[in-house]
């Protein structure tokens, strides 16, 4: 779309002048574009563009970017699911671990012999009067202890994000601990753990933005580990970040693994008739089928 915006009949004859055809009856069309919006949309039907002038190629259906959209929402609310069981193993494992280490220092998070200075001195942008309004047992902690600038750490980063509980196991000092948190994932490698953990938590931050996830690539390549093939070599796609998924999850439930690959697997299958989305998720998910 332009700088100027235009209404749902306008939208529908640029597509139609754009070469697409509009597959569904007009009613239809109409309610899906108030519905999810052109704009959004249009991240779906844009691989079937064939030039700068946004002209598709012969053949493209609306039905079909509305399905790759609704792929896309499926695919989203599975891994959400998933990557939400691993990040609440993981801070769970941080905070046992590391705060049964240090017992005499509850707040742990904010002592220099424990974390990077760096991370003390970034704390207000995690600890603030906002993120202890936003919770009730940080505010009960410190109506109860006023004299406390800080809750114990089982209090506090149960409401820090994954990204921050992350950024918190990078910022720990001491290597041991590191390693046997890493360890309970089977990952002895400490760079190789927190490589994989980053691809998580990018997966996790795009599904939770509403981000596009069929041509989803993760900006740095993931490490390799032994007995994971990603196909064609490629340790960018979002099927490659899919198996790192499964093999952390693997170590929280093998249970939940299987469910979870069997889940996406039949999303997977359930487009495989129609050849357009299912060139897409081999092409550009970078998913193999048997």
């Amino acid at each position: 779309m332009g700088k100027t915006a235009t209404n749902v009949v306008n939208q529908i004859q640029i597509l139609r002048d754009r070469g697409m055809d509009l597959d569904l009856p007009e009613e239809k069309i109409k309610e899906i574009l108030l519905d999810i919006g052109y704009y959004r949309l249009g991240f779906y039907w844009n691989p079937f563009e064939k030039n700068k002038n946004h002209e598709f190629s012969e053949g493209t259906k609306f039905s079909d970017a509305v399905k790759l959209y609704y792929l896309d929402v499926d695919l989203r609310n599975i891994l959400l699911k998933y990557i939400n069981r691993i990040e609440i193993n993981f801070r769970t494992k941080v905070v046992y671990y590391v705060s049964n280490k240090y017992k005499n220092a509850p707040t742990w998070f904010i002592d220099p012999k424990i974390m990077n200075t760096d991370f003390i001195k970034s704390i207000n942008e995690y600890y603030n009067p906002k993120f202890i309004k936003n919770n009730r047992t940080i505010q009960l902690h410190h109506r109860n202890n006023i004299n406390d600038k800080y809750a114990p750490a089982w209090k506090t980063l149960e409401f820090f994000t994954f990204g921050a509980i992350l950024k918190i196991f990078k910022s720990l000092n001491e290597e041991d601990v590191k390693k046997r948190i890493a360890g309970e994932y089977k990952v002895l490698n400490l760079n190789k753990f927190i490589n994989l953990m980053d691809t998580i938590v990018f997966v996790r931050n795009t599904c939770a933005h509403g981000g596009v996830l069929f041509d989803f690539q993760i900006p740095q390549g993931i490490a390799i580990l032994p007995g994971i093939v990603f196909n064609n070599n490629n340790r960018h796609s979002l099927d490659s970040s899919i198996k790192i998924i499964s093999y952390i999850l693997n170590s929280v439930s093998e249970s939940r693994r299987l469910e979870m690959e069997e889940f996406i697997n039949e999303l997977f299958k359930s487009h495989c008739e129609n050849e357009v989305i299912k060139n897409i998720i081999e092409t550009k998910i970078g998913y193999r089928f048997a």
